[in-house]
């Protein structure tokens, strides 16, 4: 017995030397990528936070400026606005086209699955001007809707909120599509099976097993198309027209016209926030689906 207390000592502090020079190798190749994020990520969040207090004597001018000016609160009112609105359409679009993917046999799964990957590869710009085309007074649209007789004079798509969201919406949609679809993809089917087995109709398959289950993955891509929203810049700039106010456009106002740096680093953290806010939502969301 006491040889054997004897051989523990002995061996405890040789399996600590081993284990403290693996975590300090591991440290110092993180460390490259540490400073690098620091330098590229951090340090300018740091200035932009810092130019917002600007000018010091009166360090929350630029805040109070904001919440105190209808102008401001419009645009962000308009933003969140237009930001829900992208995102219930999302939803609408990317649910039943996820389930409906769900359903196909692997092959046709594969072949849906790289189309929609496919949208990832042409550029934004290009998808935006195409929306023109489709959707100006003498687009595709309004032509074959005048050729049916649907309507009398071409229906106004473009420079307005319905312009905006259509083409955020079109830019977006991927972004909940894949994730839904991957989470719907990790069900159990034999929850399913089992379920039918029993005599449950479809519908009640669905509304009572299957749409509980995913769930959960469609908020936190529903809160990730929001956010993203919330930053967007060329599709409302370019479909807007310059008259749908959102923040990303008031932003290049404030910067490269005025300009007023100090004003607009503060609506960047007023946006900051809310952005945290909602991505804590997201990883909240994105944890207990996983852990389910």
């Amino acid at each position: 017995m006491a040889g054997n207390v004897e051989v523990a000592h002995r061996v405890q502090p040789t399996s600590s030397r081993l284990t403290l020079p693996k975590l300090g190798e591991g440290f110092a190749q993180v460390v490259p990528a540490l400073i690098l994020i620091l330098l590229l990520f951090n340090v300018p969040l740091v200035i932009m936070l810092g130019w917002s207090f600007y000018p010091l004597e009166t360090p929350l001018a630029n805040y109070e400026q904001i919440f105190t000016r209808s102008i401001y609160l419009k645009v962000i009112g308009n933003t969140f606005y237009i930001a829900a609105l992208t995102t219930v359409a999302c939803c609408l679009l990317g649910y039943p086209l996820c389930y409906w993917m769900w359903r196909l046999s692997p092959r046709w799964r594969l072949i849906i699955a790289s189309i929609v990957v496919l949208t990832f590869w042409v550029s934004i710009l290009v998808r935006t001007y195409a929306w023109i085309v489709i959707l100006g007074n003498d687009g595709i649209v309004n032509r074959l809707l005048l050729t049916w007789g649907l309507i009398d004079s071409s229906v106004s798509f473009l420079y307005n909120q319905t312009g905006v969201i259509i083409g955020t919406t079109n830019v977006l949609l991927p972004f909940l599509v894949l994730p839904l679809f991957a989470a719907m993809m990790r069900l159990d089917r034999r929850i399913l099976l089992a379920a039918e087995t029993l005599g449950a109709p479809k519908g009640v398959i669905f509304w009572k097993i299957f749409f509980p289950l995913t769930l959960p993955s469609l908020a936190a891509g529903a809160i990730l198309i929001f956010i993203l929203t919330l930053g967007f810049f060329i599709t409302p700039a370019i479909l807007g027209g310059g008259r749908v106010p959102m923040i990303a456009n008031m932003m290049d106002l404030l910067i490269n016209r005025l300009p007023r740096w100090e004003l607009a680093a503060a609506i960047s953290g007023v946006l900051l926030v809310f952005t945290m806010i909602f991505f804590a939502g997201y990883q909240w969301l994105n944890n207990r689906q996983q852990a389910s």
